[in-house]
């Protein structure tokens, strides 16, 4: 999984009121599996308290997962509450029932890529990889 020997940290939340969390648990698995140290932590968080757990356990990427339709609000708001905490360097990647007219309007603000039903998890794996060896590369550099 890393060409390091300390695995990748991730972090998967569930903003907002959503209490759907298969899939969310699903990636999380998955990436465990792959050798990724996994957070979780549980539906129905704030922003801030997904921003404040993912800076408190030093992560390298924050993953997402919306089923309720507040992605649109919810996402960005976790973006600005890394920034607004020091780390606007954290990867945020998510995921869920995600119209295709609102992805680009995701990434736009700030997201590194969006998932919506039926992609492959592998596809999802390698851009947590991805994400996690980018910040890796950029903290070494500082």
């Amino acid at each position: 999984m890393t060409t390091e020997q300390t695995p990748f940290r991730v972090l998967i939340g569930k903003p907002g009121l959503d209490g759907h969390d298969r899939g969310a648990k699903f990636i999380a698995r998955a990436l465990r599996d792959e050798g990724f140290e996994v957070i979780y932590t549980g539906i129905r968080r704030t922003a801030a308290e997904i921003a404040a757990t993912a800076i408190q356990e030093d992560v390298d990427v924050v993953g997402l997962s919306s089923l309720s339709g507040a992605h649109l609000r919810l996402f960005p708001q976790v973006v600005q509450e890394l920034k607004d905490r020091g780390g606007a360097d954290i990867p945020v990647l998510g995921g869920g029932v995600i119209p295709d007219e609102d992805i680009e309007i995701l990434l736009k603000k700030g997201l590194n890529a969006i998932f919506t039903p039926g992609t492959a998890a592998d596809t999802i794996i390698q851009s947590f990889t991805t994400a996690s060896q980018q910040h890796r590369d950029h903290d070494t550099e500082k």
